[in-house]
């Protein structure tokens, strides 16, 4: 369904309703600057009942599932929408309706004119209907704040911009519509929005704007958690991320929700030595990734891969600044930052697994390496090396042309022994050949950590490139093997 059939029907059910539809927003701003970035969302604005019209809309269309939620401020992302169903947000007088076409998924929004305010250390608004005049002035920017009504199968060439944000996207502008206290305090997720539309659009945050997301900067702790991390993603899937991550930094809107980052910040100097200042390092490194992979969770692992560096940081006489073990103590926060903004357990998972492996493959890219460190390598980050690697590569950031030269070549060493590995040794879904269920019977053991030990053991040979990752070598290590493990066993039930 493209657009012009989606505002062909709007037209019909605002003619049957008598209620007018206005398209809003992105799509209305990207219009003007001829960007189709925005064109798989459409948000429409009813002069009525938003959430009324849109059953309206979906009815036309044929569509019976609807998901009703009442997760205030939660998107139909987070409600997990399923293509082809209307999900509704009664508290607000709003519906989305997700649906796919030739060109991918596409999400359609209906929302009756509103106004909506927070109190004090409440995240449930306050919802009243009101004018389209006053619904445009309670947007984030001006950019935002303008409308076009819908016609017969189109909209109207007149643009509805009582705030200048024709103007604004002139001058490449950010700027609240309202005062900027009252805007952001109505809704405080703006002031990340403030972030990630500068990176996206490549705007500048007009003075006073900027001011203010600073002074208001505590009211971001009324924000649900899912909302904040919706909103850094959508920042991270920008072209040059860095540019709304340093914006959080200076504003220190990341210490209301990730204060972890602003901890990265600093050059220590000692006898002369400096480390360099792990904060734009990592910002780099985000940057880096972007340029390689759209994935926004790969980039978020980038932004925590050295997190845990301020906890580690350590001078040592003979060896400068040292960061020892910070890959393992930052999988640990790597998994506390991301429970806190409410990741799936599988996201979490992800990239604490980055963050723990990401030094591993520079420390075997020496020449000489042998194949037994390639395969743990491998076994241990599964699926996700590919990932890996991204990562590896973006961290480094080096300004010495003929050094970055050098590691960037012994990764591409690293990567065809991979493959070498791979195909030699068929390591891609490893497991021992000789299973559990298979030990535990020829043990006559029940399962327990006796069992645990001697599969390891028998993967640890594999990997070590002791015996082939055969079923009949296998087996004949295991029973070499087997009576030091059973002697423990029998050891302990004597005592």
């Amino acid at each position: 369904m493209n657009e012009s059939e989606i505002f062909v029907v709007v037209y019909k059910i605002s003619q049957k309703t008598n209620q007018t539809a206005y398209v809003v927003g992105g799509y209305v701003r990207d219009e003007i600057l001829n960007s189709g970035c925005h064109k798989k969302d459409i948000d429409f604005v009813i002069v009525g009942s938003g959430l009324e019209f849109a059953r309206a809309f979906a009815e036309m269309l044929g569509v019976k599932e609807v998901e009703d939620t009442d997760k205030f401020g939660h998107s139909a992302q987070e409600s997990e929408a399923k293509v082809g169903s209307l999900i509704e947000f009664p508290d607000f007088d709003t519906a989305r309706f997700v649906f796919a076409d030739n060109e991918g998924i596409k999400e359609v929004e209906f929302a009756g004119a509103r106004a909506e305010a927070y109190e004090k250390n409440s995240r449930k608004p306050t919802i009243t209907a009101t004018t389209l005049d006053l619904d445009l002035s309670r947007r984030d920017f001006t950019i935002n704040a303008m409308a076009r009504e819908v016609l017969a199968g189109a909209v109207s060439a007149e643009i509805i911009d009582p705030f200048n944000g024709q103007i604004d996207l002139t001058n490449k502008l950010l700027r609240t519509p309202l005062n900027s206290a009252e805007t952001f305090s109505e809704d405080p997720l703006r002031m990340l929005r403030a972030a990630r539309f500068a990176a996206q659009l490549g705007f500048s945050i007009e003075h006073k704007t900027y001011e203010a997301l600073s002074v208001n900067r505590a009211r971001l702790k009324i924000v649900s958690p899912e909302r904040i991390r919706e909103e850094l993603m959508k920042l991270l899937a920008t072209k040059i991320p860095s540019i709304g991550l340093y914006i959080l930094h200076e504003t220190k809107l990341f210490n209301e929700f990730l204060p972890e980052i602003s901890m990265l910040e600093g050059i220590e100097d000692v006898y002369g030595y400096q480390h360099k200042d792990n904060l734009s390092h990592t910002f780099k490194v985000v940057d880096n990734i972007a340029l390689q992979s759209p994935k926004s969770l790969l980039r978020y692992a980038g932004l925590l891969h050295d997190i845990a560096k301020p906890e580690t940081k350590k001078f040592v006489s003979g060896r400068g600044w040292t960061f020892d073990m910070h890959e393992h103590l930052g999988k640990k926060q790597a998994r506390v930052i991301s429970r806190r903004l409410r990741f799936s357990k599988e996201e979490i998972e992800y990239v604490a697994k980055l963050v723990r492996w990401h030094l591993y493959p520079i420390a075997i890219t020496d020449d000489g390496i042998t194949d037994a460190p390639i395969r743990r390598l491998i076994v241990n980050a599964g699926d996700d090396l590919a990932d890996l690697l991204i990562l590896c590569r973006a961290d480094i950031t080096t300004g010495n042309p003929k050094k970055k030269g050098q590691r960037l070549k012994n990764y591409d060493v690293l990567e065809k022994r991979i493959l070498e590995v791979m195909e030699k040794d068929k390591l891609r879904a490893f497991q021992s050949p000789v299973r559990g269920e298979e030990i535990m019977e020829m043990c006559g053991l029940k399962s327990g950590p006796t069992i645990g030990k001697i599969k390891k053991a028998l993967e640890d040979a594999i990997l070590d490139g002791l015996i082939p990752n055969e079923y009949d070598a296998v087996k004949e290590y295991f029973l070499k093997v087997k009576d030091e493990y059973l002697q423990d066993v029998q050891d302990w039930e004597k005592e």
